[in-house]
């Protein structure tokens, strides 16, 4: 049954316990019936990542519509240290995809976003003003931009799977930011955060809400606590492994793909040398 909460919200009684049951497959609550919902609720928790697209067009203006989305996240007081590039040349997007690894949904989505760690603007500014610019050689100032730039993209995929897009992230980006940099004529002081492609789901190919880790596994009251972390784990394996099966994955637990993911540098894919690769884009990191 649907309803109107005081505060406005759209209530449905049945949404948060098969979001929930989606998300975690383990109890949440122990009245999961009454929590607190909404239809953005529903959008988040159903998250997916996408990466098969059919080849109907885009609505027109989705572009702007989600660039809007995207600037409407918070920014670090208001700098808007960030900025959107939008491949749309197809040997442009099959160079990145190279880059990514042979990602070919990046030539294939409706839409690929590249969000841009941006201080080159303030830099811009600063000279027009005769001003200097100190401030931008320290590593906070390279985390505001990196986090507006990663705020903003996390905006532009809610709001395109609220429209019932799909999308997925493209961090393989980060495997040469020098070359990513070249290739999209950054400026000194940018660097591209993570790519995403955005299109209409291709219908015949499947996929699943995944598996989080259980929330004893994250969450913390008042001091950060170990306890019972081998059962949290443990469980987070048991669900992980139901999920691959049934997405005819291999056998394979969370906790060992995690390890695979940062066990050696090789499986950083190039990413080892990030930092110095900054470094030469810009970012001094005092």
């Amino acid at each position: 049954m649907n309803e109107i909460t005081p505060a406005g919200r759209f209530r449905d009684a049945e949404a948060a316990p098969a979001a929930l049951d989606k998300r975690y497959r383990e109890p949440v609550a122990s009245s999961p019936a009454a929590l607190p919902w909404s239809e953005t609720l529903s959008v988040l928790l159903g998250h997916r990542s996408v990466r098969a697209f059919s080849a109907e067009p885009l609505a027109e203006g989705t572009l702007e519509v989600l660039l809007a989305a995207a600037q409407s996240a918070p920014s670090s007081s208001n700098v808007q240290a960030w900025s959107l590039v939008s491949v749309e040349d197809p040997a442009l997007r099959a160079k990145l995809a190279q880059i990514a690894g042979g990602q070919k949904h990046i030539e294939t989505a409706g839409l690929f976003l590249v969000f841009v760690a941006d201080l080159s603007r303030v830099q811009r500014l600063a000279e027009r003003e005769g001003l200097t610019t100190e401030g931008l050689d320290y590593t906070e100032s390279f985390l505001i931009a990196s986090l507006d730039a990663a705020f903003a993209a996390q905006n532009a995929l809610t709001a395109a799977e609220s429209l019932g897009l799909g999308a997925v992230y493209i961090g393989a980006l980060r495997n040469d930011a020098a070359a990513v940099a070249h290739l999209l004529k950054l400026p000194p002081r940018s660097y591209a955060v993570v790519g995403l492609a955005i299109g209409r789901p291709e219908p015949a190919v499947a996929s699943d809400v995944k598996p989080r880790l259980p929330q004893p596994g994250i969450l913390h009251r008042d001091v950060y606590s170990t306890a019972g972390e081998e059962d949290v784990l443990a469980r987070a394996d048991a669900h992980a492994l139901a999920f691959r099966a049934e997405q005819g994955l291999d056998a394979t637990p969370w906790t060992r793909l995690a390890l695979q993911r940062l066990h050696a540098v090789a499986s950083l894919k190039g990413r080892h040398i990030l930092r110095r690769q900054l470094e030469t884009l810009g970012f001094p990191f005092k």
